[in-house]
């Protein structure tokens, strides 16, 4: 078998096994495996600030060169989900989800054998390779895999499993940090990411049939399986309710946030907005300590303005661009993203940033986790049924406005309050209802204000306002810290939190439906 053969076969999605196709909850054993990525990524992101201490006093580095542990990973995976999207409609779905819980495992592996920092972060943005082939298809793998009667639930589903990972990394952290080794931080991803191979290789249906390496010069067409006419379309492939193929839905399975009908992706716009985002952290991480020339910081922060001209230039330009301008100034769409960059600017501040206080005050490192768990758990909770606790009539608008406020009073009462530990406990417990209420709002006000058309593009600028605003919630407490010492640079961010939450509040405004 030549190489050509074997990538062929291995690019080819298997249809689940018949029994399990044909029965008629099998959908739901799809959305389980799509909530396994879900949790196994907000694990990741929540768990790692938890090891900065350890990783310091290992290695013998400084807290700005340990940021990049969570950085590299960060910045990967912001640069990685609009391509990946666009190539998963051309390798298939599954085949790429499944090649993400592989290569997250497998940078997993190896990230808890590095023997240096390099090392360390290099394996990490290995793993972000693995986060954005999960992340990049997951809701398309829920959509199109559930009824149309049943999505809601489904996401719903998915999003409590983001919460669980989200909630249960600083505890995990904490108690595998001081009872094992910073090592099994990561040694712990690899048994779910191998019972995520299996399960996803037995119960997601395939999203293509045939394979992407089989043309019209072979025996046949390997076409996209939302292409195939629908007497071909294996029955494990289509969902019941998916309505016809041109109804909103459908459209927003169907796109990607860098397709088209050319086919082309805006390479230069991804190039430059990876570039002026790694300027803007590499300039930030030099004024917290990272040992480079003085003159280092200007020159990036110059780097990162000139790029950032250069961006808003190539999208004006580009036939397909992954920041559609046009969509950006839509009424309600760019305040909504910077809300939503504020949201997790707010969420993974003190995440980074508890862990450093706490066991400055002597804290030990498991009941710190505990502590800092209080926060995501929080969040999930709000997030999935936090509504219930509000007025029956309470617009979008309204539960962001309340969601920021109460956020912002609970990072104001954790810069006021002795760090001991019982005494940060409510104002975790605060600011974590707090986003939770505010960011799950927020982005229903965003996707309301977005054409159904252009859903996919919308929700992929989304995650990138996420992305970006969880890379700042982990350098700035780390310029804090590093400006003011532990205690009182602490003390400042989580001052300077709390005013950005008041901005949110006023960010905050009613959409038209478009």
């Amino acid at each position: 078998m030549n190489a050509t053969a074997l990538a062929a076969r291995l690019l080819t999605e298997r249809p689940r096994p018949r029994g399990i196709a044909g029965w008629r909850h099998a959908h739901w054993l799809a959305v389980a495996t799509v909530c396994l990525g879900a949790f196994l990524g907000q694990l990741t992101a929540s768990v790692t600030a938890l090891v900065f201490p350890a990783l310091g006093r290992h290695f013998d580095a400084g807290f700005a060169a340990v940021e990049w542990v969570a950085l590299a990973y960060l910045l990967v995976l912001v640069a990685l989900l609009a391509p990946v999207g666009w190539l998963s409609d051309l390798v298939g779905r599954k085949t790429m989800y499944l090649g993400g819980f592989a290569v997250f495992a497998l940078a997993s592996l190896g990230a808890g054998c590095a023997g240096s920092l390099g090392v360390l972060v290099g394996f990490r943005a290995v793993q972000a390779v693995g986060g954005a082939m999960m992340q990049a298809n997951s809701v398309a793998l829920v959509a199109r895999g559930v009824p149309e009667h049943a999505m809601r639930r489904a996401l719903g589903i998915q999003a409590a499993a983001q919460g669980l990972g989200l909630a249960l990394g600083p505890s995990l952290g904490g108690l595998l940090v001081e009872h094992a080794s910073w090592r099994w931080v990561f040694w712990i991803n690899v048994p779910i990411g191998v019972l995520g191979i299996l399960a996803g290789w037995f119960l997601l249906p395939r999203t293509r049939v045939g394979s992407p390496l089989v043309t019209r010069a072979g025996s046949a067409l390997a076409v996209s399986a939302d292409r195939v006419p629908a007497d071909r379309v294996p029955a494990d492939r289509v969902p019941a309710d998916s309505g016809p193929a041109g109804s909103p839905l459908a459209r927003a399975v169907a796109s990607s946030p860098a397709d088209g009908a050319d086919g082309r992706f805006d390479l230069p716009g991804l190039l430059l907005l990876t570039g002026s985002t790694t300027a803007l952290l590499l300039a930030l991480s030099t004024a917290s300590g990272l040992p480079l020339p003085g003159w280092a910081v200007a020159a990036l922060l110059l780097a990162a303005v000139v790029l950032a001209l250069g961006l808003v230039r190539q999208e004006r330009r580009a036939a397909r661009p992954i920041l559609a301008p046009g969509l950006v100034n839509t009424p309600g769409v760019r305040s909504g993203l910077l809300v939503s960059l504020i949201g997790y600017l707010l969420l993974f501040c003190p995440l980074v940033l508890g862990p450093v206080l706490l066991t400055g005050a002597g804290v030990p490192m498991a009941r710190a986790g505990l502590l800092i768990t209080l926060l995501p758990a929080a969040f999930a909770l709000a997030a999935t049924v936090g509504g219930a606790l509000l007025p029956r009539g309470w617009s979008d608008v309204a539960r962001c406005r309340a969601g920021a406020v109460l956020a912002g009073a609970g990072l104001l009462l954790f810069a006021l309050v002795p760090v001991s530990g019982p005494a940060v406990a409510a104002p975790l417990l605060l600011a974590g209802y707090g986003l939770g209420l505010l960011l799950p709002a927020n982005n229903a006000l965003v996707m309301r204000a977005i054409p159904a058309q252009c859903s996919a593009v919308g929700g992929g600028m989304v995650n990138m306002a996420r992305s970006l605003g969880t890379a700042l919630g982990t350098a700035l407490p780390v310029l804090g810290v590093h400006l003011a010492g532990a205690a009182s640079g602490g003390r400042t961010v989580l001052l300077a939190l709390a005013a950005v939450a008041v901005a949110a509040v006023a960010l905050t405004r009613p959409v038209r439906q478009a």
